[in-house]
């Protein structure tokens, strides 16, 4: 049967993906259909879909950054959003389908919650997660997961044993697991690390402390979030969660047939979305966003959540609501998904259709990380201050140039100011950044950036702003070359054939200054 389930929602996936939705979209639809001809849910795939969702938990955690959580415009936003949300929605559910006050509110506040795996999907497209809006947005997603794991112990009816406050202990063994993080290498061993954390450390271990298998797994990822191989160990688990979450949007699925009072209630709450959208648009404009960082921000959050499932799964579960209610939930992801999707490929373009309009309710106090970026008195910028940016700033400056690192990892930037070096935070993949930089006075750009679209798409951007001045860029493939030479590069350098030269160079020099040593 497991088979079977498998096929369907393989073909499913791949229907709905030519129409430029989401492929979980199809998955949903595949255990509707199966649950219309009478299938149930088997043990097998309960396994795997709580499985999915404790994965989904720790990799949660691993992306939990407390100094940006603690910006006000992320939790800010995050919180009073929720609140409106959970007050309007949930007033909803309560007067229009009969839900008593208590759980109205528990199923409002859910269908507040905004789809991590869709915003991240759609923000990574468009190379902007570390665009200021995309960490905005990111931000504002962890704390709602946050929320969602506070309400799953909420409707989980786990009753903590007497040794539940072992928990307490828990920060004493990061440096154990930091550890063996360090020892488990990079292949099948360090997928295998995360599930046994994710499932057994975090799920059976807290399940039996009767705290809540969710609650765990995600405090045992956010035990290594400032692991240097956290994100590595993100993208290791990645494929496996997503495989195993397949489990858990059949599951959903399964779990009943939409009757026509379920499908008026989901298309009516489809028509929040766009009050949604717009709530979050005026929230972070007010918190000092220009208005297209809060416009692509706000369209990447109109969605509804895959965590609004997985709480009202739980509500079901334990009997706080009645089944139809978890298809409903069910039902209005699926269509915001297919709303959202096509939306947010074209967010740039709607903001420039309606930039006239939405710039008027820009805010007068702007966010500092959302204004122009200064150089100063810099003549030379280093674009992407890794370990080539960092070595060719330091020549630079050795040179007496006055050089300008930008990057767009907040924590490279701060190691680079510790070590001296004056950088400055931008980000190349934003599609704002060269309107966002002045280049008056600069007399050469170099881009030390790895990824070759970003490089094409900035020296592109620069041309067509005016800049006349020297652009150089690195490339490691020689097809690239030519690319980067007809965006408007002058000066290219492959980080191989220049690795070699300067290798011999810096043998020679050896020789040269040892007296024991002359060439043949």
């Amino acid at each position: 049967m497991l088979a079977l389930w498998l096929a369907g929602a393989f073909a499913l996936g791949v229907l709905v993906k030519q129409f430029g939705l989401p492929p979980l979209v199809g998955f949903l639809a595949a255990g509707f259909a199966f649950g219309t001809f009478g299938a149930e849910p088997t043990p097998t795939l309960l396994e795997l879909s709580d499985a999915g969702v404790l994965l989904l938990l720790f990799g949660v955690g691993l992306k939990l950054r407390f100094k940006n959580l603690v910006r006000f415009e992320v939790w800010g936003t995050a919180m009073l959003h929720l609140a409106i949300m959970a007050s309007v929605a949930g007033a909803s559910l309560h007067f229009l389908g009969g839900l008593e006050w208590s759980v109205a509110l528990i199923l409002g506040t859910a269908l507040g919650f905004s789809s991590t795996v869709l915003a991240a999907k759609m923000l990574e497209s468009r190379r902007e997660l570390r665009a200021f809006h995309g960490r905005v947005a990111i931000g504002i997603l962890i704390v709602q997961d946050i929320v969602a794991v506070a309400l799953l112990a909420a409707t989980g009816g786990h009753t903590p044993s007497p040794y539940a406050l072992l928990i307490l202990l828990l920060p004493l063994a990061r440096p154990l697991l930091a550890r063996v993080l360090d020892l488990v290498g990079h292949d099948e061993l360090l997928v295998l690390f995360g599930a046994v954390l994710a499932l057994v450390a975090g799920g059976w271990v807290f399940e039996t402390l009767g705290i809540g298998s969710e609650l765990g797994a995600l405090l045992l990822g956010t035990l290594l979030s400032d692991h240097r191989r956290a994100q590595e160990l993100s993208n290791a688990i990645w494929g496996l969660k997503e495989f195993l979450l397949i489990g858990f949007f059949l599951s959903i699925g399964l779990s009943g047939t939409p009757t026509s009072e379920t499908l008026m209630f989901a298309g009516l709450a489809t028509l929040l979305m766009p009050i949604k959208a717009m709530l979050f648009f005026w929230l972070l404009l007010r918190f000092g966003l220009r208005a297209r960082s809060a416009f692509v921000a706000a369209l990447s959050l109109a969605s509804y959540s895959e965590f609004g499932l997985i709480v009202a799964a739980n509500a079901a579960q334990t009997g706080l609501i009645d089944a139809q209610w978890l298809v409903f939930a069910a039902l209005v992801v699926a269509l915001s998904f297919a709303i959202s999707a096509p939306l947010n490929r074209i967010a740039h373009s709607l903001f420039e259709r309606f930039e006239p309009q939405l710039i008027r309710f820009e805010s007068e106090r702007k966010h500092p990380d959302d204004s122009p970026v200064s150089l100063g008195d810099a003549d030379v910028v280093v674009v992407g201050m890794g370990r080539t940016g960092a070595g060719a700033f330091d020549y630079l400056l050795e040179q007496g140039w006055h050089v300008v690192g930008v990057d767009s990892d907040p924590g490279k930037v701060e190691r680079n100011i510790a070590s001296g070096r004056r950088v400055v935070f931008g980000d190349l993949e934003d599609p704002d950044f060269c309107a966002l930089v002045s280049t008056k006075g600069i007399s050469a750009i170099l881009l030390a950036v790895p990824d070759l679209e970003a490089k094409l798409f900035a020296c592109r951007q620069l041309r067509k702003r005016g800049f006349t001045g020297l652009l150089s860029a690195t490339y490691l493939h020689a097809e690239e070359h030519h690319k980067i030479v007809a965006a408007g590069c002058d000066v290219t350098h492959n980080y191989f054939a220049e690795a070699g030269i300067g290798f011999a160079m810096s043998t020679l020099d050896g020789v040269q200054a040892s007296p024991s040593k002359t060439p043949a």
